[in-house]
Parts: structure tokens; sequence; C-alpha cells
């Protein structure tokens, strides 16, 4: 990782110029020491906590025995590590516990734990779960959810995409209807009751926190029953794996959301990725089926709502796309080093006698390793740009905000898409 370190180093404060942004009010306690501090502090954690166990997690895979999935041990205590850092709520203000660091920084500090072990890696859909109810939520939904996935006692996921529909948010067909005469009234937020599959949710089963927010695209259906056609139904719903109090206690109640199986994934082998059944009766609450889910924002408003965590997730993944390229790339450049093969042309020609040169001697050898290199660092430089974007549209001046905006736009496809 010392090759990711001058990398970042050079792209944050010799490109991105992320020492500048300490003139800034909200980020005005921070210096370029504070800064590597924390690149310092997950770093560390990185080497001693995830890289070591990354072929672990490739080669233990989670199991779902038909109650509850098994994570190996190491992901568990990487996962500890990692909210002990508190790195979760790294961006938010100091008054919830964060640290209110610029999310350049956060961003670079986050491409550690990437390289070291994409797998166990996962802590992109909490932050993100938990920043769309900073802004999206109400008061007691901030305090009991978003504040217990900020201190890593709670987890996060993000249910969009159905088994019949896959990423066709028109074609949602997870139902949700109120639950009673008083469902307005319940402090949580107007409580519903759900029912419906989802596909490929990450993170979407495990023993890592004490519960698990799911945040849930959903139709409330019309008068006559029926679903709206189209994306205009789609509300956002809170559904908590295990039933909360207003003090964010546990009550000892599971909800009604089951694990159907689990989805092996190609690079992501250590990630729990699930199919997931809310409201089909496994888990009754008072007695009768339907997964308990708190409404987020207005009813038929809930996609505006989620593109919030959408598009940072985009960011996220690109990075760790772009990660997990820069470890292969690393990968590489090690073995290169290291591997004897066939001898370099001299004026005479190849001999025999010579000892055999390290492959990295070749010619075409650090043409395919300058290659690597090349998408590898411009990707990292791509998704490090779109964060410093992301900063400048929430505390640069207005028409600097307004300009970083319409960037994102653009950029933010081609940051998931193209690593």
């Amino acid at each position: 990782m010392t090759t990711l370190r001058s990398t970042l180093d050079f792209l944050l404060y010799n490109w991105l110029q992320a020492e500048s942004l300490s003139a800034r009010e909200r980020f005005a306690d921070h210096s370029r020491e504070t800064f590597d501090a924390v690149l310092d502090t997950c770093e560390r954690i990185a080497r001693e906590k995830y890289a070591p166990f990354n072929r672990t997690v490739d080669t233990q895979e989670p199991h779902f025995d038909g109650e509850r999935v098994t994570l190996p041990q190491a992901t568990k205590d990487a996962y500890d590590a990692y909210a002990a850092s508190g790195m979760l709520s790294a961006a938010q203000d100091y008054d919830i516990g964060g640290m209110q660091l610029p999310y350049t920084v956060d961003a670079a500090a986050n491409a550690f734990f990437a390289v070291a072990s994409i797998s166990i890696s996962s802590s992109l859909l909490s932050v993100g779960n938990a920043n769309l109810l900073m802004v999206h939520g109400t008061d007691l939904q901030k305090k009991v959810f978003a504040l217990n996935e900020f201190s890593g006692r709670f987890s996060g996921t993000m249910c969009l995409s159905e088994p019949q529909a896959g990423s066709s948010l028109s074609d949602v067909a997870t139902r949700a209807v109120p639950d009673g005469e008083a469902f307005e009234s319940d402090p949580l937020g107007p409580r519903y009751r759900l029912t419906g599959n989802k596909m490929w949710i990450s993170s979407g089963e495990h023993d890592l926190s004490e519960n698990i927010v799911h945040l849930v695209l959903a139709k409330i259906p019309g008068p006559d029953g029926k679903l709206v056609p189209g994306t205009r139904g789609i509300s956002l719903f809170i559904v908590p794996k295990k039933l909360v109090d207003t003090e964010g206690e546990l009550t000892g109640v599971r909800n009604d959301v089951a694990l159907a199986g689990l989805n092996h994934k190609l690079g992501w082998r250590g990630t729990t990725n699930t199919l997931l059944n809310f409201g089909e009766g496994k888990y009754p609450v008072q007695g009768r089926a339907g997964a308990v889910g708190y409404l987020v924002g207005q009813p038929g408003k809930g996609l505006a709502c989620m593109f919030h965590m959408m598009n940072e997730a985009r960011i996220g993944i690109g990075m760790a796309a772009t990660m997990l390229g820069l470890a292969g790339y690393y990968a590489s450049l090690d073995y290169a080093k290291n591997r004897p093969q066939g001898r370099l042309v001299g004026a005479s020609g190849k001999d025999a006698a010579q000892p055999q040169a390290r492959i990295i001697e070749h010619a075409d050898v650090k043409r395919m390793l300058l290659a690597q290199k090349s998408y590898g660092e411009g990707a990292l430089a791509l998704n490090l740009f779109c964060a410093r974007l992301v900063g400048e549209q929430h505390t640069g001046a207005p028409e600097a905000a307004d300009e970083a905006r319409l960037l994102l736009e653009v950029l933010t496809p081609i940051a998931k898409s193209w690593p």
C-alpha cells in the first residue's frame, strides 16, 4: 500500500489542493497534518485487519444454513475496527460525533480498505443509507436509525432491484399498505406493512451489527387497490431487520424480513449478496404477515429520496472497482519484480550463460504494467475528482456549487461505469 499512499498524496495535495479546503469555515480545524493522521490510521487498519484476510474471505464465502449467515471472524474484527475508527461518520458534523472531514479526504482514506480487501470493505451502503436519512428523514428517524448507523451499531442496505424486474424501477411490485387505522401516528413515521421480494441486496443479512436498516422502494396501492404504473407511485420505507423503540433500543421482535438465499459474486466473494423476502410470514409481527416499514418523506416521492443515496453509491462503486483494479496492478508489479524468466538481448544477442532477468525488465511486460497503472490511477483520479465536486456542491460558493452539480450529472455515471 506504500505505492497507493504516494499516489493519493500526489492526487490530494498536488492536484486537488485538499489543503486549501481548511480555509472554509466547516474545515477550519483541519490541516494537512490532520488529513495525514486520518490517512495514516486508515492505512494501518487496512494493513492489519483487512489485507491479511483477503484470501480468507475469498475462500470462506458466506454460508447460509437456512436460519443464519456465517462469516469468517476476520470480517467481524475488521468491521469493528472500522467502526471504532470513526470513519463511518467522518464527514458528519461534530455534534453527532463526526470529524467534519472533507469528502475528498474521506474518499481517499477509504481507498485503503478497498485495495486491501474489497470483500471486507462494506461500509458504503451504511454511510449512504444514513446520509439519505439525515437529509430526508424526520428528527426521530435520524436519531434512531441514522446515528446508530454512523456509530456502527446498526448497518444499512439499499433495496431497489426485484427478481422479475432487475433494476427497472418502473416495474417494482413490492407493495406497502397502511398498518391499521392509526398508522400515521407512529412516532417513527407513518407505519406500513410491506410484501415483496428484493434481489441483489448487498449486506442484506449478517451478524456484524446489532441491526440492519433496509431502505426499501415499494408502491402504495391506489383507492382501487392497484399499483400506480411507472415510477410515480414509488415510496421509500425504513424496514429494520429487528424492530426498535423510540430510543433505538431493540424490542426483541424480529421483523418479517427473511433471507431466501445468497448470490455468489465473482470478485466480491466475501460479501453477503442476498435475495430478501419481505412480508412472507416467516416472522409474523403481532401475529400477522407483513414487514413493518416506516415512510421516509412523502408518499410517491421515494425515488427522488433514493437518488440521494444512489448517486453516492455510484461514486463509491466506481472507487471500489478502481481499487480492485489497482490491487491487481500491485500484485502484477510485485510478481514482475520477483519472477525471473528469459534473458535480455545484448549487443551480441542473448547469452545463455547470463542469469535470467526479472520479467519487469522485459519491454513488453513494462508496457503492460504501465497500461495497468495508467488505467488504475486515471480511474482513481476521476473518482477523487468527483468526490471533490461533491464537497464543492455542499461547501463551495453558490456559483461553484452549481457548476459542481452540473459536472457531477455528467461525470457520476462515468465514474461508476468506466472503471
